[in-house]
């Protein structure tokens, strides 16, 4: 609308900050330096077509046995630097490193959060320039102040993450986030450098008509999972089926898009990852809390809300069902009826 004034990210965050006077504008300082991250990442990305030096792999294997990609590494590094600048954070859980990364400055020892984090969600679509993201994952730490921080700081339950959120750089690059007040969105203007609210409060649809799912590994699916996939394929006018198959290989942007315009996101358990692929800390803890802020679901498959389930291990990995409530819902039926199948 003409004449109406936009809302920068900072402001925002700012006017929110009320809800939590235990941070003392923490909460907010913190977000401001992961927006900073994101807009210089966002700027590499746009280059990657132009700039050789930072495509391609490495020669480095991360903990997944993945191939780095050399804006894996610069997105982590970017990312780690923005947020121990903040002097907030005293430690980081991320993809790419092995081993929590531990603050050990003065300041950083008393900070009173740490961060779980993939920095570059879908990198190896970087060089066919398909949308790929960044998701964090922020708690309040359990070790006293002044001490450095264990890996017990970082394994906590998704319901005790204060705050959540993903940037996705695409046509345009948006950063959408929550900290428990519902989900939020802002989009990039490069023209003044700031993330604007563009999406002030985003509720998924209770129902949708996409699925996606990675269908080349339907041979290695449960049953109940092969079972829900044939029922979207299902020609049924009355219940708008069949749905749509839409599946682009980043968790980001297919859980963006399904979002927006109503869906379920699965990734499974197969006969090759018996405990899923995507990791439980900074992939679907943070999504999940995003998804339910939203009005949406997140579960296993089983039964188990994501966000309930106690971490054992920073690098977990558990299936995942997330997306419009409806559709998980009866996703789940199929697998409480035929489980894992033979």
């Amino acid at each position: 609308m003409a004449g109406t004034r936009i809302l920068t990210l900072n402001e925002v965050i700012i006017q929110k900050q009320s809800a939590f006077p235990y941070a003392k504008g923490e909460l907010s300082r913190l977000l401001s330096h992961i927006g900073l991250a994101a807009k210089i990442v966002n700027n590499m990305i746009n280059k990657a077509g132009l700039e050789t030096s930072i495509i391609g792999e490495t020669e480095s294997i991360n903990i997944q046995g993945e191939n780095q990609q050399k804006l894996d590494v610069y997105a982590d590094e970017t990312f780690t630097k923005a947020i121990q600048a903040s002097g907030l954070v005293c430690g980081i859980a991320s993809e790419e490193c092995d081993e929590i990364t531990v603050f050990d400055d003065d300041l950083s020892r008393d900070g009173n959060y740490v961060i779980c984090m993939d920095p570059l969600d879908g990198s190896s679509n970087i060089d066919v320039n398909v949308s790929v993201g960044t998701i964090f994952s922020v708690y309040r730490r359990t070790t006293p102040h002044g001490q450095k921080v264990t890996k017990k700081d970082f394994l906590q339950q998704g319901n005790k993450q204060v705050a959540a959120g993903y940037i996705i750089y695409g046509s345009s690059t948006m950063l959408v986030y929550t900290t428990g007040l519902g989900t939020t969105g802002f989009t990039y203007d490069p023209s003044i450098g700031e993330f604007c609210l563009s999406h002030y409060f985003m509720v998924t649809p209770k129902t949708g008509k996409i699925y996606s799912i990675n269908e080349g590994n339907y041979i290695k699916f449960p049953l109940g999972v092969k079972k829900y996939i044939k029922y979207c394929q299902e020609n049924d006018p009355e219940s708008s089926r069949p749905y749509t198959s839409r599946y682009i290989g980043s968790l980001v942007a297919d859980f963006h898009r399904n979002l927006l315009k109503g869906g379920i996101y699965i990734y499974p358990k197969t006969a090759s990852a018996p405990n899923g692929k995507l990791r439980l800390l900074y992939e679907c803890n943070p999504i999940a809390f995003l998804a339910e802020q939203a009005g949406g679901m997140a579960t296993d498959g089983y039964g188990n809300r994501i966000l309930d389930i106690q971490p054992k291990d920073i690098h977990q990995r558990v299936p995942f069902f997330t997306g419009a409530k409806a559709m998980v819902e009866k996703a789940e039926e199929f697998m409480k009826e035929f489980g894992d199948g033979e």
